[in-house]
């Protein structure tokens, strides 16, 4: 499992610098970078415990109403206020995120050569002149010192915005998405994906403000991949259209480590996501027109996973698999053993 991380983190940085260099044929860096994107966060969301925080369905249920809420609201500050102020705003947010992200990103690379008790130690700060709001902040000495690049990589892209700053500050955000966040269980992620399925597809096609949110929004909300058409120089990617998928892909890769079984179903739903990406670039040219990724991406995901659920025969199991309820017996099991 490590080699094939490895492996991935080493093509998906050389493909992201590739267009320095060299002219990358614009479809396939789309594909190759989402795709390996998801497969290295699934790989990192593999972990000894189980995500004690997880998605419920009336959380999965309610994600697509605030998540119109929140682009209706974008697409008026855009309208009715500067571009320029409201991009200044989200610099200086997407600033503090950026090092928030690259840190954990780059922690796994660098802690190996920090001393132990540099990861191990952690240090409470609270916040001075406040103390009535009782605000405090937990790191270790090895997170500060991958805060520190990260730091340098941010302030480059605040003051530069270049499209290789926002894509590698977009991947951070995707790998650190996929490997944090956690559906819980399949029906869950079902649950989400054909919510947001719907709302894709309403905010392209029937309204404008899905494009032109993705236009005026100068922050790491999407990768860029340069063309070689002088009227649209740059193509783009919706970080949600790797996220998304991706924690649902992620789950399966997690539901076959719990079995003993790597890349069981995981290669199902990889393979889905693959398929309904290529299908979306494929359709773009086509219509030579915007298209909702996720119009292509969930029938892709879910079916190839369902497929090869029902030639399985191994429904139930899918269906019951709950990661809240597998950290609860973990956790079980490792008290009676301190007993």
């Amino acid at each position: 499992m490590k080699n094939a991380e490895r492996a991935a983190n080493i093509a998906l940085a050389g493909l992201t610098l590739a267009p320095l260099v060299v002219k990358v044929d614009t479809n396939l860096n789309v594909v190759l970078t989402a795709c390996l994107t998801v497969f290295v966060g699934c790989y990192r969301s593999v972990k000894p415990t189980p995500p004690s925080e997880t998605m419920s369905n009336e959380h999965a249920m309610r994600f697509p109403l605030v998540g119109s809420a929140m682009l209706l609201s974008l697409f008026l500050l855009f309208k009715f206020l500067s571009k320029d102020l409201v991009n200044a705003v989200l610099t200086g947010y997407f600033f503090i995120l950026g090092i928030i992200a690259l840190s954990a990103t780059l922690l796994p690379a660098i802690d190996r050569f920090l001393p132990n008790k540099w990861n191990d130690d952690v240090i409470i700060w609270r916040l001075p002149y406040f103390r009535s709001l009782d605000v405090t902040f937990e790191f270790t000495r090895s997170q500060v010192v991958a805060a520190i690049p990260g730091t340098f990589f941010c302030a480059w892209y605040a003051a530069q915005k270049h499209w290789l700053a926002n894509n590698i500050l977009g991947l951070a955000f995707c790998i650190q998405g996929i490997e944090m966040l956690s559906l819980g269980s399949f029906k869950t992620g079902a649950i989400l994906l054909a919510g947001l399925f719907v709302y894709d597809i309403f905010w392209v096609f029937f309204t404008p403000v899905m494009v032109s949110v993705a236009k005026s929004f100068d922050a790491p909300i999407k990768l860029l991949f340069p063309s070689r058409i002088a009227a649209r120089p740059f193509s783009m990617l919706g970080l949600g259209d790797i996220v998304i998928p991706g924690i649902f892909v992620a789950l399966a890769l997690r539901f076959d480590v719990s079995r003993g079984r790597e890349s069981h179903y995981f290669k199902s739903a990889f393979l889905g996501y693959t398929v309904g990406l290529v299908l979306t670039i494929v359709v773009m040219n086509w219509f030579q027109a915007a298209q909702p990724a996720l119009l292509y991406i969930v029938p892709g995901v879910i079916g190839f996973l369902a497929a090869h659920c029902l030639w399985n025969g191994e429904v139930k199991p899918l269906l019951e698999f709950d990661e809240s309820k597998t950290a609860g017996e973990e956790e079980a099991i490792s008290s009676k053993k301190v007993e």
